[in-house]
């Protein structure tokens, strides 16, 4: 909806500026003008409108190049065409330049439509026993509500990024979206056939990875990277705090005898459907090149002339950007070690984090006796440390800030992006071990919940730190990156979220964090090796930017 309004809105400035153009025009050319077959181009490249005379000469033979008030003239082309397109860094159009307070309601829309859909995946969690009663199922089954969820998200995520730079960002979350509330829908309707639950449970992860996927797109297409030390935090948030915060209502709506389990489901539609009306009302598209579609869609209908075109209709097509895609994750975690390394550490944390849902049952529920709504209101310690980081944003960007310039276009080196990393990946282990061998009956539970507060700061400092690093690193190609992070690490996630019960009962709680602690220790070293070693792989990378590249304030 609010795609549509700023549609038409740029139809409005562009026709203002043919108006204003054209009275410029009829003012200034004299007769003489006239009589030497000149003829004038309105010019769109970004968010001004301008006028190129051209004399005596074949459009079709010349490159013409002309230069008015920063707007540029670039064609025509071999089919003589001109593109429209930016015409500089402060061009209004670009939604890096839009005003901040729209900018940052976009982050708040899109982090709230983020937080349903993450919610989505762990709501039911709490209601494992209570499912798997009413269905006739074992508890082991029953994961597989959850598993498929992830599975879903792990198979969207590999079309999510092409589809949203051909349709566009704001249809991309609109459309699956209104999907994912229809499998949402199911989900709480299926209430005889547990096959049909968990078909609706995958096309609730399927439509949902579309926002999961390319949210950090949607950063990067508003703001430069020294703000995104501060927008990020918050993006990252909603990902990671949205699984633990779901189980914690879950928790006692399940122990709730008036509404029953089945209101985990209702409860993420009501979320869910607020988002999608606040997101359909209020969330503008911002990807750029298809804004500039917009601009010289306009141009060819008011003008009436139809060489006007934009680099988004004459680039690749859905169907060739599928097949760019289809081995390009494989050459990324073949060829760079960043995103083999780092999106192993993900892996990791995603895995730690949706066995959790299951694990904490062993944890904390048969450890001390806990209900089912207090065992949910453990996750509570998770979030705490996950917000605890998130308040150091304005920290993050300030010292973001005094390692460049205060002036517009100062480089940040990716490197920097890895210290919160740094610093957080010896905690994880720590962490796990602690949480492990400090399961005791005899032991305060406060001491399990310390660790668990550990590790939500610690997730979300190495997803910050990874992500932005791979952002600054790959610059355009990173959607690549992050989609096949994305994808194998909601796939992993999800086939052992299926053995996380088996892997508790048989090794136990204090060997089963022993045994993820250890990995979490081989992991450890790796945003420092990447800080020491960063700028020289990025250097022999054929896919890496150059240092300091679109590194602007």
């Amino acid at each position: 909806m609010w795609s549509l309004v700023q549609y038409r809105r740029l139809g409005r400035q562009v026709e203002d500026e043919v108006r204003a153009a054209s009275h410029l025009h009829n003012a200034t050319h004299t007769s003489k003008e006239k009589q030497n077959d000149a003829f004038t181009l309105p010019i769109i490249e970004g968010g001004t409108l301008e006028q190129a005379t051209l004399g005596n000469q074949d459009v079709g033979d010349d490159n013409i190049s002309a230069q008015k008030h920063g707007v540029s003239l670039h064609g025509p082309d071999a089919d003589g065409k001109y593109l429209v397109r930016t015409s500089g860094d402060d061009d209004p159009i670009d939604p890096r330049n839009w005003p901040l307070l729209g900018r940052s309601k976009n982050i708040a829309i899109l982090s709230l439509l983020i937080f349903a859909q993450a919610w989505a995946g762990a709501a039911e969690s709490m209601a494992n026993a209570a499912a798997s009663r009413e269905y006739g199922v074992s508890r082991v089954t029953e994961s597989l509500s959850t598993a498929m969820y992830l599975f879903g998200i792990g198979t969207g995520a590999f079309v999510a990024g092409p589809v949203s730079e051909t349709a566009g960002r704001n249809p991309t979350y609109l459309v699956s979206t209104f999907c994912y509330l229809w499998f949402v829908l199911g989900a709480a309707l299926a209430t005889t056939s547990f096959g049909a639950r968990i078909a609706c449970r995958f096309g609730v992860g399927l439509f949902a990875s579309a926002t999961l996927s390319i949210n950090g797109s949607s950063a990067r297409d508003q703001f430069r990277p020294v703000k995104r030390s501060f927008v990020f935090p918050v993006i990252a948030w909603a990902n990671v705090a949205a699984p633990v915060i779901a189980p914690i209502a879950g928790g006692w709506i399940v122990d709730n005898p008036r509404l029953g389990w089945r209101w985990t489901e209702w409860v993420t539609l009501i979320i869910s459907a607020v988002a999608f009306l606040v997101a359909l009302l209020f969330l503008p598209e911002t990807y750029l090149p298809l804004i500039l579609d917009w601009k010289a869609t306009h141009l060819r209908r008011i003008t009436g002339d139809c060489r006007y075109k934009s680099q988004h209709a004459e680039g690749s097509s859905f169907a060739a950007s599928i097949k760019t895609h289809l081995l390009q994750p494989v050459r990324f975690f073949s060829s760079e070690p960043v995103v083999a390394v780092l999106g192993g550490y993900l892996v990791l944390l995603y895995v730690l984090l949706f066995t959790f849902l299951s694990g904490f049952d062993y944890i904390f529920k048969d450890t001390y006796g806990l209900s089912t709504g207090q065992t949910g209101s453990c996750f509570g310690a998770i979030a705490a440390g996950a917000t605890a980081f998130t308040v150091l944003a304005p920290g993050l960007y300030s010292w973001a800030r005094m390692r460049t310039e205060h002036v517009r276009g100062a480089s940040l080196e990716p490197e920097f992006r890895l210290w919160p990393g740094i610093v957080a990946a010896p905690l994880l282990p720590v962490a796990l071990f602690w949480l492990g061998w400090g399961n005791y009956a005899r032991i305060s539970i406060w001491c399990g919940l310390a660790a668990c507060f550990v590790f939500g700061a610690v997730l979300i400092a190495i997803y910050v730190g990874s992500y932005e690093y791979i952002v600054d690193s790959y610059g355009s190609r990173s959607a690549i990156a992050l989609s096949s992070i994305t994808m194998l690490r909601y796939l992993v996630a999800g086939a052992l979220v299926i053995a996380t019960r088996p892997l508790y009962e048989t090794l136990g709680v204090h060997w089963t964090m022993a045994l993820l602690g250890c990995v979490a220790v081989l992991l450890a070293p790796a945003p420092f090796i990447f800080w020491k070693v960063g700028p020289r792989l990025r250097a022999k990378s054929p896919y890496a930017v150059g240092q300091g590249t679109n590194t602007k304030k």
